[in-house]
């Protein structure tokens, strides 16, 4: 993750731009970091919301047309990942 460094006196007078940055800044002062900025993830849209939930039920259809559960899936992953697992000697 690329960190932008840049003094406390630029990053005051630039404040609005560094929040609508994505990239995290650390904040200096005399070369010497004395803070971060990291900014969150943005709250996920109502398309993505619903892109989601279509992708859940297409799942949930080829699960049921696939004979299986949840459960069964679940344990099937577990296994396969026990078997990939190298052995500790």
């Amino acid at each position: 993750m690329e960190v932008t460094k840049i003094g406390i006196r630029e990053f005051r007078e630039n404040l609005a731009t560094y929040l609508e940055s994505k990239t995290p800044v650390a904040i200096t002062r005399h070369g010497t970091t004395i803070g971060v900025y990291v900014p969150t993830q943005p709250k996920p849209s109502q398309a993505d919301l619903e892109a989601l939930r279509v992708a859940g039920e297409k799942m949930q259809e080829l699960v049921a047309a696939a004979g299986t559960n949840e459960d069964e899936l679940v344990a099937d992953f577990k296994r396969h990942r026990r078997e990939r697992r190298p052995r500790k000697n």
